[in-house]
Formats: structure tokens, sequence, C-alpha cells
């Protein structure tokens, strides 16, 4: 197979990442005789500095015939300033929008291994595999906002077409693994939770009447996230609390920097990216744990390029370094020696 990549390595470790990234693919398209072509771009704080835009037009001009996008992260001190009229975020919504990615999938699995890594007792962890599906192109991050000396708004909307189609994604996926989804919402205040919990009912009990439904309020879900998480198969939810609960989620495999994502549209090209963000603290100095963007290049291959077997052989290579005792700083207790991001990424890819 031949694909076309897009790159966009961003800010803060999203260049060290992106460099584990590509050695992944490309060792992959070696082994299974595939070939892959990367075509780099700028974006976020990055294409701030050099074009004075967070998404410059080339950026988006070579999305166009791209087969998938892999992203770095975007954002740091440097572009923090709230009252800044240009900030790195506003390129990755655009990206987002321009993609027409509307959800985002965020498998977090605990690795038996890595169990003492997370603040979680052992008990609660054993049996951690659950996806949170969030919608990603609407609620109140895309809302109209106003802001002036005294006051400010941002408008959270949605429509019952974007509800059907995100809970479609997530039952479809429930329905391949233990069937049991769980909607969350803020239904005892929002009119938007009150508008998506009743299609949510209504789109279940028509179309998908064999899964077995959840509804939970988000502060309860935040909850039970810690208290019951292996109870949890599939999780659908709105933009703002998806992009919350899957970062608390995150510390039940141990640290943010082994979960990947992928943001999917009705189009096979997606756009996939880790999900611990740009790290300004760490960067550069070569300590980044890779695992999370290798296995968001995993994900890349199954969703938009059709390649499981692939897929599965590169999650399996970071199963299997981590149970050799590969370990990178975030991931280290007592001892231990940890490596380098450079150094972890040959682990793994010994492993493939």
């Amino acid at each position: 197979m031949e694909a076309l990549i897009v790159t966009l390595p961003g800010d803060g470790i999203g260049q060290e990442v992106m460099s584990a990234g590509q050695r992944a693919l490309s060792e992959v398209a070696a082994r299974f005789g595939h070939s892959f072509t990367f075509d780099e771009h700028l974006v976020g704080g990055a294409a701030i500095d050099a074009m004075g835009t967070p998404l410059p037009e080339a950026t988006t001009a070579s999305l166009a015939d791209c087969d998938a996008v892999l992203l770095g992260a975007v954002g740091g001190p440097k572009w923090s300033d709230p009252n800044a009229k240009v900030r790195p975020e506003q390129g990755l919504l655009q990206l987002r929008a321009t993609l027409g990615v509307y959800a985002n999938i965020r498998p977090v699995k605990v690795i038996p291994a890595l169990v003492d890594a997370s603040p979680l007792k052992a008990e609660v962890l054993d049996g951690v595999d659950m996806l949170v599906i969030r919608e990603l192109t609407g609620g109140i991050y895309f809302g109209d906002k106003t802001r002036s000396e005294d006051s400010a708004s941002d408008l959270c909307v949605y429509s019952r077409s974007e509800v059907e189609r995100i809970v479609r994604v997530a039952a479809k996926l429930a329905g391949a693994r233990r069937s049991k989804l769980c909607s969350v919402d803020k239904a005892n205040v929002l009119e938007t939770s009150r508008l998506w919990r009743a299609v949510t009912d209504e789109l279940i009990a028509k179309e998908y009447p064999d899964l077995e439904l959840e509804t939970l309020l988000v502060d309860a879900a935040a909850m039970h996230l810690l208290s019951r998480p292996a109870s949890f198969d599939v999780i659908v939810t709105e933009n703002m609390f998806g992009d919350i609960l899957t970062d608390e989620a995150s510390m039940l495999a141990g640290s943010m920097g082994m979960l990947p994502s992928a943001s999917l549209g009705d189009e096979r090209r997606g756009l996939y990216e880790p999900i611990h963000g740009s790290a300004p603290d760490i960067a550069g100095q070569g300590i980044a744990n890779p695992c999370g963007m290798i296995a968001s290049c995993a994900m890349l291959l199954r969703h938009s390029l059709d390649l499981e077997e692939e897929a599965n052989a590169l999650e399996a290579a970071i199963a299997a370094a981590i149970d050799a005792g590969a370990r990178t700083a975030d991931l280290v207790r007592g001892g231990e020696k940890p490596l380098s991001t450079e150094s972890m990424t040959d682990v793994i890819l010994k492993n493939l």
C-alpha cells in the first residue's frame, strides 16, 4: 500500500514524539511491504511565530490529498496570554473543523506491568479496558463568544443531528465490544444535555436495542471513573466533558504519555495524536514518552489505512517493551533508570 501522511509536529515535545511516530510507521512500512510518504507542515505556536497564524494556508492545502494526519501537540507558555487574539489552540479547532472530524476516540487500557504507575489501587484497575468517544466539533468550544471588561460568555449549542451521529459511532463500537454504552451529560442543569439525553435514549432504543445503556451526570461519571473504572466499556459525551474526563481517565493507565487518540469523521481520513499535550516543562530534553504517539500511529494504520494486522503488531510491540521493563521518566518509580524518547522507541521497534 502507498499512503501520504501529513505530519504536524507543532509545539513543545511535539517534534520529539513526531520523530518516534515517523520511525514507527517507516518500520511498519519496511516490514510489511508498504510505502508511506510524509509531508510536514506548521501548526499551532510554531505556525504563529513563522506565519502569524496557527493554521497557515499551506497546511490547510496539504490536507486535501492526504490519507491521514498525524499531530504532535500545540500550545505553550510563550503563547498563553489570555488576551491574545491569535492562539495555538485556534489552529487545532480549525484543523478539526477543516477535516470534518467530529468523533474523538480515546482508548484507555491498563497494561498489567504499569499498575504500579497509577495512583489508584491495583484491585481497582483490574480489567480496565474502555473507549471514550468525545464529540469534537460542537458544543461550548465552537459556540459564539463575547468578552467585555466586566463580563464574558461562551455559547454551548448542540443539534439533534450532531448528537445522533456521535452516539451512532459510540453505539457501533460498543456493539463490537461488550455491548455496554454509558452516556454522560449534565441534564439536571443544561438544556443541551437534556436534548443529548432525549436523543440518545430514543436512538439507542430504536436502533441498538441490544445495547446496555447507562446514563450518568458528568460529576458522577468523574467519581465512578476512579471508583469502578473496569465497569465501563464505551463512554460517549459532549466536547468539554470529554476533554476533561479523558485526561482524568489517563491516570488509570499510569501516565498521559501512554494514551493515543483518533479523530474521525465520515471519510477514512482521520487526525491522530497522543493526548499528552505539548509538555513545555520537558520540551527539548529528549525524555518524552513516545508510547502515546506510537499507539496513535497504530490507530492511524487501523482506521485510515485499514491495516489491522500492522496496527495489532505495533500495539503488541509497545506492550512487549513495557513488559520487558522499558520505562520513560513519567513511568519510573523508585530507583529505576528512565530511557530517553529515542531509546524507548528503539526498544519498541525491536519488539515489532
